[in-house]
């Protein structure tokens, strides 16, 4: 249950912001309640591959290179093999030697779209900290880059290039990190970027305008998430996410969400929490 006032989080960052603008009650399941949210097996490659550019781009750039990235995921693998979210999964070994080869293909796209040789790394996994539109805000930069005169900020995606209509609103985290490194006193970056991962770059250039807007939405959301907590109302957004989400058993209207979905067909078979569904509706 939740407490008569909902404590209000010290902060917010870009996941969480998110998270709350896709589903203010599955926010409240993680960040009010503290239930714990199993990572699932696309967001454990991902973390995977992170970590092994965060070491390797942290080298000194004439040992940036595919060979080390491989030696240095292979000291890392015992450590993926010890996480209890790796465990949960209970992969067989063909699902096991699968999940390698994931994360071994998002690291190697770094490649496919730069050489990480020719990058002057500033710093990599810098965290940030600053009051954006009045918002308290943190943050943990993957990379910030220097072209030039300029210092560049850079976020490695291993998910799918998203479509055109999504992207301008994936551009907003990197534009809240520009903002936060520019409050800080850090020079103002001059272009931030989403590098999805042996498949495409995208950029923009960072502008004080750009920089307002993104905070205006961060101070949106958390006007949100003050009333959200004062009233203890956090609405459902049902859709096709349900089918993702590890608190969908909690949620009377998630669940109706994906039952329906299953009984008019259009419930994708791959959303982790299919199978309970399908398993209920047929009985």
């Amino acid at each position: 249950m939740i407490s008569p006032m909902a404590e209000l989080p010290p902060h917010l960052s870009p996941s969480s912001a998110s998270l709350f603008d896709q589903c203010p009650r599955r926010w409240r399941f993680k960040y009010v309640d503290r239930q714990p949210e199993p990572s699932g097996q696309a967001a454990l490659v991902g973390s995977f591959a992170h970590r092994v550019l965060e070491l390797t781009c942290g080298l000194p750039a004439a040992y940036r290179t595919l060979d080390q990235a491989k030696a240095l995921a292979k000291q890392l693998w015992p450590e993926v093999e010890a996480d209890p979210d790796y465990q949960a999964l209970e992969l067989g070994e063909e699902a096991a030697r699968a999940f390698r080869w994931q994360g071994w293909l998002a690291i190697t796209g770094l490649w496919a779209l730069e050489d990480p040789a020719q990058v002057d790394v500033v710093s990599t996994e810098q965290k940030v900290k600053a009051s954006l539109a009045g918002v308290p805000f943190v943050g943990v930069i993957d990379r910030v880059d220097r072209q030039g005169d300029h210092l560049v900020v850079s976020d490695y995606k291993s998910g799918s290039l998203p479509g055109a209509r999504y992207r301008q609103g994936r551009l907003q985290q990197v534009m809240l990190y520009a903002a936060a490194l520019a409050a800080t006193g850090t020079e103002q970056p001059h272009r931030a970027r989403l590098l999805y991962l042996g498949q495409r770059i995208l950029n923009v250039a960072v502008t004080e305008r750009r920089m307002e807007e993104a905070a205006g939405q961060l101070a949106t959301t958390w006007n949100a998430v003050t009333s959200a907590c004062v009233g203890e109302t956090f609405a459902a957004k049902p859709g096709v996410l349900c089918g993702w989400c590890p608190f969908v058993d909690q949620c009377p209207e998630g669940r109706r969400e994906l039952e329906r979905r299953a009984e008019a067909g259009t419930l994708p078979a791959h959303a982790p929490a299919a199978a309970t569904v399908l398993a209920a509706t047929a009985a």
